[in-house]
């Protein structure tokens, strides 16, 4: 059993969810810092993972509500991506699900291992001209792999998205803006499969999903106002961040 969530605890994940909120919108990866904040206050590897999502979900709702309201919502590109992404999520929610806690976090660590190559070439190639089109059914295969993953393990999926947004042409403000979306209609769709599985622990998502709440209306409102100028930095520190923490560095 893990123990009750003090004001300490709650403090400290308002504080995390703000910051991950901000870099979950800006580039991806903030829940490298949410779910081992959510360990640190006592919950074990699965009931983290599961209660990270409903902080998500909200952050990805108030996020996309930011970037509709200043104008920058993208509903023709996101479908095509939502459809695939959403597919893949299901499955791996169901197969996260049903992990044991040790499993999971040793699997949890692989992933993050073999995630890192990808991320770091694919959100630090510049776009320098028109995309090369890729046959509809390789993208389609690559959302939904993006989705198997988001909804098994969510960490650094933002990322991903970026960078399979970034190789198809679309300029990093827009793609922002659809990965929000992308990433909160597979996570409405996660959320049910943990809430069943009894992996979610409402007080600590409740204070999460505050602080990720506020760091997704920040988040929406500085990508627009700063653009690619603040979003190309935000997205080099978050891949460094990553690299650090899989190679153990803090």
């Amino acid at each position: 059993m893990y123990r009750s969530m003090t004001p300490f605890d709650a403090s400290l994940l308002i504080g995390g969810g703000l910051l991950a909120g901000v870099i979950n919108t800006l580039a991806g990866g903030g829940s490298m810092l949410t779910v081992p904040l959510l360990v640190m206050v006592g919950l074990p590897g699965t009931l983290a993972n599961g209660t990270n999502r409903v902080g998500i979900l909200i952050q990805n709702g108030v996020a996309s509500w930011g970037f509709w309201a200043q104008g920058v919502g993208d509903l023709r590109r996101s479908l095509p991506v939502i459809l695939p992404v959403a597919a893949g999520a299901v499955v791996g929610a169901l197969v996260a699900s049903k992990l044991p806690d040790d499993v999971f976090e040793r699997v949890f660590g692989i992933v993050m291992l073999l995630l890192l190559i990808p991320t770091v070439r694919g959100v630090s190639r510049p776009a320098t001209g028109p995309a090369k089109p890729h046959p509809e059914w390789l993208r389609a295969l690559v959302f939904v792999a993006i989705g198997l993953y988001g909804g098994a393990f969510q960490a650094g999926v933002g990322l991903l998205l970026m960078a399979a947004l970034s190789f198809g042409g679309i300029d990093l403000v827009r793609a922002n803006s659809i990965k929000v979306l992308v990433n909160f209609c597979f996570t409405l769709l996660a959320v049910p499969i943990f809430i069943a599985a009894g992996q979610v622990s409402w007080p600590e998502a409740l204070a999460l999903g505050a602080g990720f709440a506020a760091g997704g209306a920040l988040g929406a409102r500085l990508a627009v106002k700063g653009g690619e100028r603040l979003i190309r930095p935000v997205l080099g520190v978050a891949i460094v961040a990553l690299a650090g923490r899989m190679f153990g560095l803090y």
